[in-house]
């Protein structure tokens, strides 16, 4: 399979002097849905940032075989789709319609393109008719789905998303991993919800501390107790 991401030995310290990666080596093949699993503060997020360049060490993070720098962030943001964790920090704009339409406006679509654009993303997500809505005005489970519209409609290669279900209700949470496990998309998913993992990602990589500490099928992961209670992780129900 097509490599999309390669990560080369990516440490990363913050200014206040955390140190939030050391040495991590990870590459995500097309077609892949994989999961970061780890406990609070493992360096989950701070990876998934270096993914789309929002956060970027020259060199050490690949995307397409290029390395993501100041000079093509926009060419790597256009590849590399990230949802945040909490959906207003996605949606600023006064309509469902114009915060779908921001990203391809910022690509340079043309104004039918754009519309097309709009609508196929908020279809995929089951969001059709929430176009004249207010983002601010819908439900968490709506925010999300908009969030992730607000992606798609760049036509990404790769999905990446920080903790999709956080607080959502079970029923909310369950259609959302129908929801993603529909999407035809390459997609890394950071998560605490095990549940999830089981049900979408064939493979798992759990870090800790900046480090990553296994990589491999999820199966034989979330079967591995003693593993996942040294990491501050339990174990899925059914696992």
């Amino acid at each position: 399979m097509e490599e999309i991401i390669r990560v080369n030995n990516l440490s990363f310290g913050y200014p206040d002097g955390q140190q939030a990666l050391s040495g991590v080596n990870l590459v995500i093949k097309r077609g892949e849905t994989v999961a970061l699993i780890g406990p609070n503060g493992a360096g989950k997020s701070t990876l998934l940032l270096h993914f789309n360049g929002i956060l970027h060490t020259d060199g050490m993070v690949r995307v397409f075989g290029e390395p993501v720098s100041d000079k093509n962030l926009r060419w790597v943001r256009s590849k590399v789709g990230l949802v945040f964790q909490n959906p207003d920090d996605q949606l600023f704009s006064p309509t469902v319609f114009e915060d779908v339409a921001f990203g391809p406006i910022n690509l340079g679509y043309a104004e039918a393109e754009v519309r097309r654009a709009v609508a196929e993303a908020l279809e995929g997500v089951g969001m059709s008719g929430y176009e004249r809505r207010s983002s601010h005005h819908l439900s968490l489970g709506e925010k999300k789905r908009i969030a992730m519209a607000t992606v798609l409609a760049m036509n990404p290669q790769v999905l990446v998303i920080d903790e999709p279900t956080s607080n959502l209700d079970p029923a909310g949470k369950w259609s959302l991993i129908e929801l993603l496990n529909g999407l035809e998309i390459t997609k890394v998913i950071a998560s605490h919800d095990l549940e999830l993992v089981q049900a979408l990602c064939p493979r798992s990589v759990i870090i800790d501390r900046g480090v990553v500490v296994a990589d491999g099928a999820t199966s034989d992961i979330l079967a591995d107790k003693r593993l996942l209670a040294a990491h501050g992780l339990a174990p899925a129900q059914s696992a």
